[in-house]
């Protein structure tokens, strides 16, 4: 199957690591025919100059094609100028280096840390600046404040191109994102107005006849009714595929669960979290409503609530059963029948949670599973 592939939202900042090599490369080109005569190999300043031609040109070619942009690209570009830029003692004379001549790649071996920057973030872009400021030290054989000064001006660069280039990547992500949400809202929406128009009406006319009816026709009405509930949630749910930050919505994910005995109560606000933790949570949830249809009787309802209290999550599933009478969990735990009961603690305890169940003759069940809320990666 074929993928589109996403296109780098920071192509147009590479365009000006590009032109930024072209002017250096002027720059120090300038800085040659300046210090021509002075040096003490005059051949060897003007092959290294060629060689930062060749490259220049070459390497525009390779950055400005995504997929001829790989990390190892950008690591030989910092290892060649840098390479070059330690033949500066071959290369000036003492007198010049008592001058303090520009060294013969000068302002040109400033473009790694940019394209460190605008390939790794941050700290590779401060990473390639300090190598190339160390590389500087070494090649005037001294660490004075002029060349710290240089690096300081190397890392800077590359750690203001590196946020630049992560915001530009994460505001393109959440953009992308939005866009998608949008399509598949508009797409429920669609879907919503046609199954309002065909499905639900049906469904809705078969419970109420059935109702009218009773008898058998009443268990029809009940899972038509059933069944209208669930394609109202359907097409009133946000999606539940996880999002790029790899969290999923507990809050959409648990309103699926609503039918006619189960009613579901969750924050006006979406809760996101990680989402493997949404989907044990909605397993856990399913667990305890499969537990009250088996035990509670056919006539029993069941409440599941949210809740949101910012350092963790709550979830309560509560029935109006009659309950579980004393010493029934006990005597089972002795026989060895662990059962639900410890299936939902074992899974809440594995996301790091505690769960707790309340019950007694005629007054019900109720679960209530807390666990951190990890959000994600924001």
């Amino acid at each position: 199957m074929t993928t589109t592939r996403t296109p780098d939202p920071i192509t147009p900042m590479w365009r000006g690591v590009l032109a930024f090599r072209v002017l250096t490369w002027a720059f120090a080109c300038g800085t040659v025919i300046v210090q021509s005569g002075h040096y003490q190999r005059e051949w060897l300043a003007w092959t290294i100059l060629g060689v930062m031609a060749v490259w220049s040109v070459l390497s525009s070619f390779l950055y400005l094609r995504e997929r001829t942009r790989p990390p190892a690209l950008v690591v030989f570009d910092l290892v060649l100028t840098t390479a070059l830029l330690l033949t500066s003692p071959w290369v000036l004379s003492d007198a010049q280096f008592a001058l303090n001549v520009p060294l013969i790649t000068t302002v040109w071996a400033a473009v790694p840390p940019v394209a460190a920057g605008a390939r790794f973030g941050a700290g590779g872009g401060v990473l390639a600046g300090l190598v190339v400021g160390v590389a500087t030290g070494l090649a005037r054989e001294k660490f004075d404040l002029d060349v710290a000064r240089d690096g300081v001006l190397l890392a800077a660069a590359g750690l203001l191109v590196g946020m630049a280039a992560t915001m530009g990547r994460r505001s393109a992500a959440r953009l992308e994102q939005a866009l998608r949400k949008e399509a598949a809202t508009a797409e429920r929406e669609r879907l919503a107005r046609s199954i309002h128009d065909s499905v639900l009406q049906v469904l809705a006319r078969v419970r109420k006849r059935g109702n009218e009816v009773g008898g058998e026709a009443a268990e029809l009405a009940r899972l038509a009714g059933e069944q209208e509930i669930a394609l109202r949630s359907l097409v009133t749910t946000e999606p539940l595929t996880p999002n790029d930050r790899g969290t999923a919505s507990l809050r959409a994910a648990l309103q699926l669960l609503a039918t006619s005995s189960v009613q579901v109560s969750t924050p006006a606000d979406d809760v996101e979290l990680p989402a493997h933790v949404t989907d044990e949570l909605v397993a856990i949830t399913r667990e305890a409503l499969s537990n009250v249809e088996k035990h509670a009787g056919p006539e029993a309802r069941a409440w599941v609530l949210l809740e949101d209290l910012g350092g963790e999550v709550v979830v309560s599933v509560r029935d109006d059963g009659p309950g579980i009478p004393d010493g029934v969990l006990e005597r089972a735990a002795a026989d060895g029948h662990l059962g639900v009961v410890e299936s939902i603690r074992g899974r809440v305890r594995d996301l790091g949670g505690s769960a707790t169940l309340d019950t007694g003759p005629g007054r019900g069940t109720e679960w209530e599973v807390r666990v951190p809320s990890t959000r994600g990666a924001r």
